[in-house]
């Protein structure tokens, strides 16, 4: 049982890591805004990562995501990926034809959040995308793992990236030679592609070429963050291909976002609202496909129906997939999403006009 240190509201839906309720994060955040600042530098000085987004007058600009980092001499990035060596952004390994990935083959079909509406895992897409008429069975997912991200998330399911940059590089063309046959789609996640973003866009290029002539889609899981430049050529590559964007809404407010992630969400939004003008040019498969985790008591019904509206204003032919949450990372202390308010979000979409919604990680709800 959680209470607010603002209101005194007492809920097992407040975390006591974030001590305050959503109703307070939202209504008075120039009085929590401090204690949760501090709360995600705390957190990232002990994962040996920057605490704050850079803003150096002098330093130089990083321009692959919209942070847009101005980094001192000697420093790093918000991502503490890139740094700044005399003058030149470099990343930490050295080149970016090398980045700190690790990769697996995951069966299809996979337990993806976009799986219901993908050609690797359904019948969307068939025959120019997909193999089968149905789930692609005897093929392969090529799963990418970028270890590094440009938000912060207090809830993260993947953190364990965050306990250092470990192992070699991974160069472009050894990744590549793991498309083999099989394989029918390759999906860049993490962390998050957009830190390591050149290292995933050569990789896909290169792939595609090496496979011309037969079914490879691109895929995508981002947070949104990207710049709109890099955001661009991702779309493309997953346009062309018969592949996917999946972008994580994270909640609608920002100030929401600043508490539970650590950074505005304006940038995602705005990238958002970009990728639905290339949803408009491919509806099957989807090209775009939008995802969000129902953190109790703080994505709630409010955090939910606004980001309903806001897909059912660009296009209510856009999936979205609410996910369950378990308690991970930094927010062991709230119970799984309670599948009362997993059913009300799914009134809640359809309600604002969303016509393919879908409710993913059920056997976690109680």
């Amino acid at each position: 049982m959680g209470r607010c240190r603002l209101c005194g509201k007492a809920s097992p839906f407040i975390s006591e890591v974030i001590g305050y309720c959503a109703d307070c994060i939202r209504s008075r955040f120039s009085e929590v805004k401090e204690d949760l600042e501090r709360l995600h530098r705390q957190g990232r000085r002990r994962d040996g990562l920057p605490p704050e987004v850079p803003s150096y007058a002098q330093g130089r600009t990083c321009r692959l995501c919209s942070h847009r980092c101005r980094i001192p001499p000697g420093e790093r990035g918000f991502c503490g990926i890139y740094e700044n060596r005399q003058g030149r952004l470099v990343p930490l390994s050295g080149d970016i034809r090398k980045a700190f990935v690790h990769y697996y083959y995951d069966p299809l079909p996979t337990n993806c959040c976009a799986a219901w509406v993908c050609p690797g895992c359904s019948s969307s897409g068939y025959p120019r995308y997909s193999h089968r008429e149905g789930p692609e069975y005897g093929y392969l997912n090529l799963a990418v793992f970028y270890s590094a991200c440009n938000f912060d998330c207090l809830f993260c399911q993947n953190w364990t990236y965050r306990g250092g940059i470990e192992g070699e590089p991974l160069d472009v063309s050894d990744l590549v030679r793991a498309v083999h046959e099989g394989v029918s789609c390759i999906c860049f996640f993490g962390g998050d592609p957009a830190p390591q973003a050149p290292h995933a866009i050569l990789t896909a290029r290169e792939a595609l070429e090496a496979a011309k002539g037969r079914i490879l889609r691109i895929c995508w899981e981002t947070n949104g963050g990207e710049s709109p430049a890099v955001i661009g050529q991702m779309a493309a590559l997953s346009l062309n291909s018969g592949g996917c964007i999946k972008v994580d809404l994270k909640c609608w407010t920002e100030e929401m976002s600043l508490a539970l992630s650590g950074v505005s969400n304006r940038a995602s939004k705005e990238n958002f609202r970009r990728l639905a003008l290339y949803h408009r040019q491919r509806r099957d498969p989807p090209l775009l496909i939008a995802s969000t985790l129902l953190v109790p008591g703080y994505v709630d019904l409010e955090e939910v129906r606004g980001i309903a509206r806001f897909i059912a204003e660009l296009d209510p032919s856009i999936p979205w997939t609410l996910l369950a949450f378990h308690p991970d990372f930094m927010l062991r202390d709230l119970p799984p999403t309670p599948r009362s308010h997993a059913m009300a979000a799914l009134q809640v979409a359809k309600e604002e006009g969303l016509q393919e919604v879908h409710l993913g990680n059920v056997h976690l709800l109680w």
